[in-house]
């Protein structure tokens, strides 16, 4: 995760009211279950950028990075399992084919430089190892809702699938994560918060510390389970064209050593 990416996010981290929302939604839980499958069981998983929101929970054999040291606090006091790690995912301080599972899941979206990111992604991964890697999908999707949360670009499957290719990876497969319902959602939502921000309302990314009440939080959750259903059959029914968000999963391509020292 880059610098950008974390000044914005804190923001974000240090709010109670995004803290106690974002696991709660529709889009982060379809997400989740998506790279999950993916993991195999016994494999030790390097988490990067997990924030507050990972992709993989419950489990030891995870180890948790982000640039955000305060972010990472939060979610051991919450979790408690794995391992943390304040870490530049351009930078990683990992030894080489250290993990049997990396799981990146929208991050290099956030960072500049995310050719980097993917290599220090191949050095660290085992031969036999798995990447799982999930990314905002078409460039024509590029809005509002992007730019507010500091999105450098969103990508093409055959220019995901050669900047893998370039570092050593090989694409293993494709799926259809998030579909255009769930875009329009999200341009609709941030709009409302970008309103309510000029009229001087409350909103998340401004400091709070009141928690949420109770019935508040319960109706959030219930509507965004509700919710779930349709944003998942739209995703589903749609050709891959249209997705909003892709998964791939990639393993390490025989032909490829990686070589240390070589950035």
């Amino acid at each position: 995760m880059s610098e950008s990416r974390a000044n914005r996010f804190q923001t974000f981290f240090e709010n109670s009211t995004y803290a106690e929302l974002k696991n709660l939604l529709y889009n982060y839980r379809l997400r989740k279950h998506s790279v999950a499958k993916h993991v195999r069981a016994g494999d030790l998983v390097l988490e990067i950028g997990s924030g507050l929101s990972p992709m993989i929970t419950g489990s030891d054999a995870v180890v948790y990075s982000d640039i955000s040291a305060s972010a990472l606090g939060m979610l051991r006091r919450h979790f408690g399992h794995g391992y943390y790690v304040a870490a530049d995912a351009r930078r990683l301080p990992f030894k080489s084919e250290a993990f049997q599972t990396i799981v990146c899941s929208e991050v290099l979206e956030h960072i500049e430089d995310d050719e980097r990111c993917i290599r220090q992604m191949r050095r660290v991964l085992s031969e036999s190892g798995r990447l799982v890697v999930t990314f905002p999908h078409r460039r024509a999707y590029f809005s509002n809702d992007d730019r507010y949360v500091a999105h450098h670009r969103r990508y093409e499957l055959q220019e995901m699938k050669e900047k893998l290719g370039a570092a050593g990876f090989e694409t293993n497969r494709v799926e259809k994560v998030l579909g255009p319902l769930e875009k329009i959602t999200m341009m609709l939502a941030v709009a409302c918060i970008s309103r309510g921000k000029k009229s001087g309302g409350n909103i998340v990314g401004s400091q709070s510390n009141r928690p949420l009440p109770l019935w508040l939080l319960l109706a959030f959750d219930i509507g965004n389970r509700l919710y779930m259903g349709p944003v998942w059959l739209a995703s589903v029914f749609l050709p891959l064209s249209f997705a909003s968000v892709l998964l791939i999963v990639a393993g390490v391509r025989k032909s490829s050593k990686f070589q240390p020292g070589i950035e």
